[in-house]
């Protein structure tokens, strides 16, 4: 497990170590091409986010309208979206994490944001690439999908009947927070350090976090927790309701991811001091 040892000078040391903060703004990253195809890697695993994801939603709808033939206990169920979500998630994570670091997610991208694991421009571009593939992806969707995606709700999130908005937006908040916590967690170097004997792979439980958020906020909210998701959906679908509550698939997810960086990088490891340190170094 991570400890202190001591060294041959009789001084203290960690068996891991921490990255530096991130400078808060870095121009130079722009001259790079590890930071474009980082975007273009956010791009396309969105899009096949959004596309796999969306697509089994409509899917099941499908399967279980009654009023077309189906059976109402037919197709995938919220257990079988529920797994599509949090599948994809740790497949694209693993596919992308050594390119990109696998964010598929505003909301994850501004939490490492201001835990300074990612600089502005990186966070900025990250977000747009995020949330053009995920208007793509549902795009493809509804191309393949034209007789039932409008029916079925194009797989717009928005809040459900009998829920009040405050409801909605505790359940984003809250969601989003056990995802990106789980981020924190998973890819903590101090973690890696301590379970070194265990082959630990990050991926898993970031996806299986996605799965059981699912589960509880599905009947709620539809699950956001994943502005771009929602986002992407919204564009396609373009109806009132998904544009009446979409704000909350925005402010949730981001002030849960706030809350989850904060937790982790200020209470957990109690680093939040250098991160604080050199965003007041930058000013």
């Amino acid at each position: 497990m991570a400890k202190d040892v001591e060294g041959a000078e009789g001084v203290t040391a960690r068996d891991y170590e921490d990255p530096p903060p991130t400078p808060f703004f870095d121009a130079e990253e722009l001259t790079k091409w590890s930071l474009y195809r980082a975007v273009i890697a956010e791009f396309v695993a969105t899009l096949l986010f959004l596309y796999i994801t969306v697509l089994t939603v409509i899917g099941y709808k499908i399967s279980s309208d009654t009023k077309a033939g189906g059976d109402e206990c037919g197709g995938v169920g919220i257990l079988g979206i529920a797994w599509a979500f949090g599948g994809m998630i740790f497949i694209l994570v693993y596919c992308t994490a050594g390119i990109s670091g696998g964010h598929i997610n505003p909301a994850v991208t501004f939490g490492l944001f201001l835990a300074r694991k990612v600089s502005l421009v990186r966070a900025v571009l990250y977000m747009v690439a995020q949330c053009l593939g995920a208007i793509c992806g549902v795009g493809f969707v509804k191309a393949f999908q034209s007789a039932y995606y409008v029916r079925y709700g194009g797989g717009a999130n928005s809040l459900a009947d009998g829920y009040s908005t405050g409801t909605g937006l505790a359940a984003e908040i809250i969601g989003t927070f056990v995802l990106v916590y789980t981020v924190f967690s998973a890819t903590d170097p101090k973690r890696n350090a301590r379970d070194s004997h265990v082959p630990v792979l990050a991926p898993l439980p970031i996806g299986f976090a996605v799965f059981m958020v699912h589960l509880a906020t599905i009947p709620i909210t539809g699950t956001g927790i994943n502005p771009a998701r929602s986002f992407g959906a919204a564009v396609i679908y373009n109806e009132s309701k998904p544009w009446d509550d979409h704000w909350i698939f925005w402010v949730g997810p981001f002030i849960g991811a706030a809350i989850a960086a904060f937790y982790h990088q200020f209470v957990l490891r109690a680093s939040g001091s250098k991160s604080l340190g050199s965003f007041r170094s930058a000013a």
